[in-house]
């Protein structure tokens, strides 16, 4: 069963790799300091996947939809209440 975990845990930390571009091209739309922010956001879920990769690994599968949730919710606002256009 520990195996399985691992996979999880795993696939969960790829996933997470996979939304980093979204993080990274964000400098088309955002500015300079928007980016940075994202970016610490971005560091700071995927040292808490490090964390919880042996102890909680079912949890890290829910770090990229958090990572993605985040940053829509990142550029949407900007875009409503910042004017931010790409």
């Amino acid at each position: 069963m520990r195996a399985v975990g691992y996979v999880v845990a795993g696939l969960g930390m790829l996933l997470l790799l996979a939304v980093l571009p979204l993080y990274l091209a964000s400098g088309l739309m955002v500015p300079m300091w928007a980016v940075v922010v994202l970016l610490m956001v971005w560091v700071v879920l995927f040292v808490l996947g490090i964390r919880w990769f042996a102890r909680h690994p079912y949890r890290v599968l829910v770090l990229p939809f958090a990572a993605a949730a985040i940053w829509f919710a990142a550029i949407y606002a900007g875009e409503i209440f910042l004017d931010w256009t790409a």
